[in-house]
This record gives C-alpha cells, sequence and structure tokens, in this order.
C-alpha cells in the first residue's frame, strides 16, 4: 500500500509537471505596434509561402528543411477549398492535400505557419480555390452579402478551424500557427459590390472573430479591415505601409519575388538584388512579418491553374524553383539578407527609430534600446547612381538603389546590391524513354505504344441539342476543359467556290478560350485567346464539298478565372459562327440545330487512369502517329536514371494533357511567344520593378518541360499517357532530369559580410570570401575559369579583365578540387599582393560539379 500510495503521488507528480510544460508552449498569440508576440515574446519573422497541393507529400519535408536552411522562420499557404470540398460534405484530405499532415511537417521542423484559410485565394488557382459547384447553388452570388455563399464559406471555414483545432496545431494550443487569414484582397473588389460589399467583409471578420483560435486574424488588401483584425500589405514594396491602427504590427503577406508565366507569354524575372531591397527597406521602415509569395511556387497540377492560361509551372521565379532546388543565386542572398536582418532583431523590437536624412534620396533609420544595442539600415533610393555619404562621421558607399544593414552602427554587413551567394549552371538533360527493364532471356525490347484515336464531334449518344450556343462553363461546369459544339451545312453542287477552286471562309468568335476546328473529320485550323485578354476569333478558308458537311467545333477552357468583380459569371465558348463565300453571300450558322457533347470518349473510358486498357481496345504499334489530332498514346516506361527530379520534354507536342500511373501532370502546351516582344539578355535591377521589367524567352516557348515528381515513379512498368488535341510527334517525348552541373561565384573585395563581422567582432578586421558547394554526393571536379583582378561577364561568360592574376586557376585549384564545397579568401594572401592598386578586385570562378 505504502508503495502503490508512493507511485500515485509521483505519478500525479508527473502527469503536473506534463499538463505544467503544455501550458507552457500553448499560449495565445498577441501583438503590439512592433510585433506578434509569441509565449511572451516579440518576433521578427520571415516567412516562406509554399503551397502543399502545388508539390507533392514525398517533397515537403525537403522544401521546408530548404526554407529553414534559407532563414525562414515560417511557413504560410493557403487553404483550398475546392481541393477539399469536392461536393457539398464530401471532404477529401488525401494526396498533396492532406493539409494536417503538410503543417505537422512544418511543426516538426520546428518553424510557425501562417494559414490563410481565405476560403477565396485567387493564387492564379482555379476560380479562385471556389468550389465551382457552389456557383450553380440557386441564389448564389460570391464574395458578397449572400446568404447561400455565407452559409457555404462559414461551414468551411470552421470545419477547417475544428480540423486545426481536433489537431491541436494553433499556437495557442502548442501547435504552429500563429496567424489566420480570412478573405483576400477584397480591398481591390469590395466597391463594385456596393453596400453589401462592404456589409460582407465587416461579416467576414466577425465570422472569423468569433472561431476563437487564440491567435490573431488578418485580412490582407482591406483598406477598411475592422479593428479587430490585422490589416496587412501585398505588393512587389511594402516600406511605406502603415496598419490601419497605430496599435497593430506592419505585416507583408505577400511579395512577390517573381511572377506566374501565361502560355504563349515571355518567362518573368526578379532580380535578387530588388527582392532584397525591398525586405530591407520593409524592416527598415518598422517591420515585423514579412512573407515570400512565393518561396516555392510549385506545380499546377492537373486542371488545377486557373487565368485563364496560367501555366501548368508555377515556378514564380522563386527562391525554390519548381522543382525543388534553391535557386542560387536568389535563394543565397536573401539568406544572407535573413542573417543580417536577424542581428539587427532585437533593437528593431525595441526602440523606435530615428530617421536621418543624408541626401535626396537617401536616408538612415537607427533603433537604439535600453541597454545600449543600435542597428541601422541605410537607403539609396536613387535608381541610377551610386553615393558615398556620411553617417556617425564615417563614409559610406551605396549602389543605388540598395540597402546597407549596419547592425552596430557602424560596420556594414550586407548590402542588398552586392550578391555574394553563389550562382548554379542547372541543364535539363534529356533521356529517351526507356521500356521496362528486359529480363535475361528475354533481352532488350523495342518501346511498345498504343494509341486510341478520337473522333471528332460527337461519339456516342449526344447529351442535347438546341438551336442556339450554350455557354461553355455553364454546360460543363469544369468537369472537363473539352466541350463539342457540332452542326452540319448543305453544299449546292452550283456554288462557284466549287467551280473555281476557292475556298469559304469561317468566322468564328468566342468568349475563350481555345478552340480547334473541325470539317469533314479533318481539323483545319485553331484559335484561342491569351492570358490578359480570353475572346477571340477565328477566320480561315476551310475546304466544303458538294452535299452535307459536318462542322465540328471542339471549345476548350484553361482554366477559370481567379478574381474580380463577379467573376463567376465570366463564360466561355463560341458566340458566333458564319461561313463566308456563298453564291448567296454569307451564311450565319449561329441559330442552326447545334448538337453537343460534354468531354472527351477517352475521358469518360478513364484512358488516362493506370488501368484504363480495361475499358477500350487500344491499337498497340511500335511507330506511332505523328500529326495526329485528336489522339491518345500509351506507353510503359522506366523511370529515368539517377534521383533529380524530372521534367516532361513535350517541344515537339502540340497541346493536351499528361498522366503518369494516373497521376495528373497536366495540361501541355509549347505555344511559343512572340518574336516581336520585348525581352533582356541582363536585367537592370535599379528602379521599381513590374512583371513586365524583366522577362525573357522571346520566340521560345513559354514552357517546354512539365514537373513529373519522382514520387510518382514505379521501379518498373509506369504507364505514361498523352492526350495530343493538335497533332506532335509522340516518338520525341523525352524525360529530362534537373541537374546542377556546375557553380559560379563573383565577389568583390569589398563586399561586405555577416561571417567576417562576427569572426572580427573584436578587432573590427574584415575579409570577404568567395564560396562555392556543389549538390550533395557530387565534387568540384574542374574549374573551368578563375581570375582574381578585373574579371568581367557573368556566369558562363567570364572572361579576363585589364588586371589578372596568373596565380588564379592554381591558387582555386588547390582550395577547391574535389571538395564539395570550398571557400576563397579574397584578401588571406592567396593572391599576388600590390595587383592593381588603383581598382577593386574581384576573384571571378566557375567551376564544374560531378
Amino acid at each position: 500500500m505504502k508503495l502503490s500510495s508512493c507511485f500515485i503521488v509521483i505519478y500525479s507528480i508527473f502527469l503536473f509537471l506534463c499538463f505544467t510544460f503544455t501550458l507552457s508552449l500553448a499560449e495565445n498569440v498577441t501583438y503590439d505596434s512592433h510585433s506578434l508576440i509569441i509565449k511572451g515574446q516579440h518576433k521578427l519573422l520571415i516567412s516562406a509561402a509554399i503551397h502543399y497541393p502545388r508539390s507533392v507529400p514525398a517533397m515537403w519535408p525537403g522544401l521546408v528543411q530548404t526554407a529553414k536552411e534559407g532563414g525562414a522562420d515560417v511557413i504560410e499557404t493557403y487553404v483550398f477549398w475546392n481541393g477539399h470540398e469536392l461536393s457539398p460534405n464530401n471532404y477529401y484530405f488525401g494526396g498533396r492535400y492532406d493539409l494536417v499532415k503538410f503543417v505537422k511537417i512544418v511543426q516538426e521542423a520546428g518553424l510557425y505557419l501562417i494559414l490563410r484559410i481565405g476560403p477565396f485565394v485567387a493564387a492564379e488557382w482555379n476560380f479562385g480555390g471556389i468550389p465551382v459547384w457552389l456557383h450553380y447553388v440557386p441564389g448564389t452570388v460570391f464574395r458578397t452579402d449572400n446568404e447561400p455563399f455565407k452559409y457555404y464559406m462559414q461551414k468551411f471555414t470552421t470545419f477547417i478551424v475544428n480540423l486545426m483545432k481536433q489537431e491541436k496545431l494553433f499556437a495557442s494550443q502548442g501547435g504552429p500557427i500563429i496567424l489566420a487569414q480570412i478573405e483576400n484582397e477584397y480591398g481591390y473588389y469590395e466597391s463594385g459590390y456596393g453596400d453589401a460589399g462592404k456589409r460582407y467583409a465587416m461579416w467576414a471578420a466577425s465570422m472569423a472573430v468569433s472561431q476563437n483560435i487564440g491567435v490573431p486574424w488578418i485580412m490582407c488588401q482591406q483598406f477598411d479591415a475592422p479593428d479587430t483584425v490585422i490589416d496587412t500589405c501585398n505588393s512587389f514594396y511594402c516600406d511605406q505601409f502603415k496598419p490601419l491602427s497605430p496599435k497593430k504590427p506592419k505585416i507583408w503577406t505577400e511579395n512577390w519575388p517573381g511572377w506566374f508565366k501565361t502560355f504563349g507569354e515571355r518567362d518573368p524575372h526578379r532580380p535578387p538584388e530588388d527582392v532584397a531591397f525591398s525586405v530591407a527597406r520593409f524592416f527598415q521602415k518598422g517591420g515585423s512579418v514579412q512573407n515570400y509569395y512565393m518561396y516555392h511556387g510549385g506545380t499546377n497540377f492537373g486542371r488545377t491553374a486557373g487565368g485563364p492560361f496560367i501555366t501548368t509551372s508555377y515556378d514564380y521565379d522563386a527562391p525554390i524553383d519548381e522543382y525543388g532546388l534553391p535557386r542560387f543565386p536568389k535563394w543565397g542572398h536573401l539568406k544572407d539578407l535573413h542573417r543580417a536582418i536577424k542581428l539587427c532583431e532585437h533593437a528593431l523590437l525595441n526602440s523606435e527609430p530615428i530617421h536621418i536624412s543624408l541626401g535626396p534620396s537617401q536616408e538612415a533609420d537607427v533603433y537604439t534600446d535600453s541597454s545600449g544595442a543600435c542597428a541601422a539600415f541605410i537607403s539609396n533610393g536613387d535608381d541610377k547612381n551610386d553615393k558615398t555619404i556620411e553617417f556617425r562621421n564615417v563614409s559610406y558607399h551605396l549602389p543605388a538603389w540598395s540597402v546597407s544593414i549596419l547592425p552596430d552602427c557602424k560596420n556594414v554587413v550586407f548590402n542588398t546590391a552586392e550578391v555574394r551567394a553563389q550562382t548554379t549552371i542547372v541543364e535539363m538533360v534529356p533521356e529517351d524513354l526507356q521500356p521496362p527493364a528486359a529480363s535475361p532471356t528475354t533481352g532488350v525490347e523495342a518501346l511498345k505504344w498504343e494509341v486510341f484515336v478520337e473522333k471528332p464531334g460527337i461519339w456516342g449518344e449526344a447529351d442535347f441539342i438546341k438551336n442556339d450556343f450554350v455557354d461553355h462553363i455553364n454546360t460543363t461546369k469544369d468537369t472537363t476543359d473539352y466541350l463539342w459544339y457540332t452542326t452540319s451545312i448543305f453544299v449546292n453542287e452550283n456554288e462557284e467556290f466549287l467551280k473555281n477552286g476557292s475556298n469559304p471562309v469561317l468566322h468564328i468568335e468566342s468568349l475563350g478560350h481555345a478552340l480547334h476546328a473541325f470539317v469533314n473529320q479533318e481539323l483545319e485550323g485553331s484559335a484561342s485567346g491569351n492570358g490578359t485578354h480570353s475572346p477571340f476569333k477565328f477566320k480561315k478558308p476551310i475546304s466544303l464539298k458538294a452535299g452535307k458537311n459536318e462542322i465540328a467545333l471542339l471549345s476548350m477552357t484553361l482554366g477559370l478565372a481567379t478574381a474580380g468583380t463577379f467573376y463567376e459569371w465570366r463564360g466561355a465558348g463560341p458566340t458566333s459562327v458564319k461561313i463566308e463565300g456563298f453564291n448567296n453571300g454569307t451564311i450565319n450558322m449561329s441559330s442552326y440545330a447545334w448538337t453537343y457533347k460534354i468531354g472527351l470518349q477517352g475521358e469518360h473510358l478513364g484512358l488516362y487512369k493506370a488501368d484504363g486498357s480495361d475499358n477500350v481496345t487500344w491499337l498497340s504499334t511500335s511507330k506511332p502517329p505523328n500529326k495526329q489530332p485528336l489522339t491518345w498514346y500509351k506507353v510503359v516506361v522506366d523511370p529515368p536514371l539517377g534521383n533529380e527530379p524530372v521534367g516532361l520534354d513535350m517541344i515537339h507536342m502540340g497541346k493536351g494533357l499528361a498522366w503518369l500511373n494516373g497521376e495528373e501532370i497536366g495540361r501541355y502546351w509549347p505555344i511559343k511567344s512572340s518574336i516581336h516582344d520585348k525581352c533582356v539578355e541582363e536585367c537592370d535591377y535599379r528602379g521599381k520593378f513590374l512583371p513586365n521589367k524583366c522577362r525573357t524567352g522571346c520566340g521560345e516557348p513559354t514552357q517546354r518541360w512539365y514537373h513529373v515528381p519522382r514520387s510518382w515513379f514505379k521501379p518498373s512498368g509506369n504507364v505514361l499517357v498523352i492526350f495530343e488535341e493538335k497533332g506532335g510527334d509522340p516518338t520525341k517525348i523525352r524525360f529530362s532530369r534537373r541537374k546542377i552541373s556546375g557553380v559560379c561565384a563573383l565577389v568583390a573585395e569589398d563586399y561586405p559580410s555577416v561571417e567576417s563581422w562576427l569572426e572580427s567582432a573584436n578587432d573590427n578586421k574584415t575579409k570577404t570570401s568567395a564560396y562555392l558547394k556543389c549538390p550533395e554526393n557530387t565534387r568540384i571536379s574542374t574549374i573551368k575559369f578563375a581570375s582574381f583582378g578585373t574579371p568581367t561577364g557573368t556566369c558562363g561568360s567570364y572572361s579576363n579583365g585589364d588586371c589578372h592574376d596568373p596565380n588564379s586557376t592554381s591558387v582555386v585549384e588547390k582550395l577547391c578540387l574535389n571538395k564539395n564545397e570550398c571557400a576563397i579568401d579574397l584578401s588571406g594572401g592567396n593572391f599576388s599582393k600590390g595587383l592593381c592598386p588603383t581598382a577593386t578586385k574581384k576573384l571571378a570562378v566557375e567551376a564544374v560539379c560531378s
């Protein structure tokens, strides 16, 4: 009895201690004008947006860890309503939509999480994330004071909140979630809904706050947000943003480090120097939470891309690329920036800044706390000219459009315009599709293709007939991209065009998004809108015969609208069809009897599924036809060699959809941008950035490669299915491995560094080093170029300048060869003394990783 009593007492103490420890982890997140307050501490936070459905669960731990290594404290994600509530009360949280698993991976990495429930998200995501079925609930109008919409929005918001509570994932429960968001950028559109818009915004805030989650709610770009939530900023620059209340912290929910792509357009880029400038300016001006949208953009798998015309790739020129690799130098430059900002954290969060004007576009903000700690940010907003300024009796050189960070108000540890991080050389290494490995007895087998050709027009029973054009979206309800419109026309043998060999002209007007026109089973031509204007006109001579002629139009959507006032009412599909050139003039076919069929026969048969062959007889062939429209191709292949990320090279195909083992790779369309567009070879980071400023790829396909996650491959016997709309050459489809084959560095001896400041804090001596690092399991095998002096050029095209140390290559080889990573000190006596004494010396290196 005594032993049992003793055990009970000890066990009770143990339970009490465990409960007390849990309570110490579980505390409401609060805030003041300086920052969020978590567990009683003010926090300065760097956040990285990673959208869980735009990658796959096998990638999540690596993405989160790479963000953490890059200096992130927080992961941010939207919640994608249409991916979770497939129909009313039919919820899905598996695969790429396993939200709980994603949040727990973030928690296990020791990071916080911002959960942007919305549930409207925009995000270049189909229908802005709202389920299409909701549009067809009677009386529903999205994002306004509308009872059906509010009912379903509140229901889903509450479902997600309760799911997070059930898993104890809010910080108030000891979990990682420190902020939640309701609605998204509604301030842009509120006035378009009149008084009902204002009422809706206030209702949304009140509904969210009533959920009692123990962490603050935010509303981004909500210019009249109530006092119960924190209003935040979305932009390329938010240094001048101020929250509506001086009692709230300054939060930047979306800093766009790049931009999204649309099919047929050029490739947008934002220089790392400008991204760093915007972040440094934000913290210089009192910011406390900054989120990169996106830090990893990922992939719009399947038909999730919205827009319309948003590409399958959502790379976003982000610090982590679409395939999960750090993008250098952007990732490394921002990592250095984050380290510099964190050195200033205590002063930034515990004092008010003193502003000092240093010139027409030059200024300093100085933070000094009660302990005497001092941090300063000195900026030069001149977008053309470097400046030298005096600050605290010391002279400082400021490159144009840059910010210098001084964690001790004396020594510069980082300048946003001076990139010390390495650059990587990334290649897409092609690899032929390989048949499953043959057995020792059968030997090598040839690739076997299976083909299924769709009949243009109506297949099976028609869905309905109407003497008018129906709206494409209202008819398909986004269950497919495809809708057939077919009719026929009788041509009298006396028509003049039959005698003189001329062709009548088919005219089509459509609300969008794209269309293929068939006449008598033959593809006559295609047309489409674009990312800024969905409607289009089709005009082309066609071949008609005497007698009955069938006109079949395959109308296509490329993702539904993602935002805008009343955006859910935007339509698609043909609105007018005429044929010009008859003896009696132009024939208007718009009121003819049109026969409709929703979707493709192959979709209804499930040909894209791994077991799709069970439903149809495929034609087996070793040489599949090319230039054959409306054709399904199936081939069984082995995975590409190695473990690098994989892309599907579709440069020789036309337009369509692709699957691997039943998983949706997505829409492919290697349409080229115009050669007449304006592109840049090298982007000037100086001056305010806009999406059109730094574009590349004029005359090239907007997207050539399509990400196929490694986790989708089986060791052998992988079923690749392609649906080709226009006609392409499937024998030229390739897998490509995304490989880092080399690294470069270009560093000047006067570039500041956090490392040198930390190492020499006691003696004020500084040194600058160039750092090179190859991917895991590879080494620096060759030094292709090395020059210490005044080298010029960029990675891949360096050349010696007027001043060059002939020992450069041998010095670098001695320090780096056969190593995975190395540091080269520019001032450590490795290079020739007295070299080019009047110039600021630089080191340029290009190395091969193998």
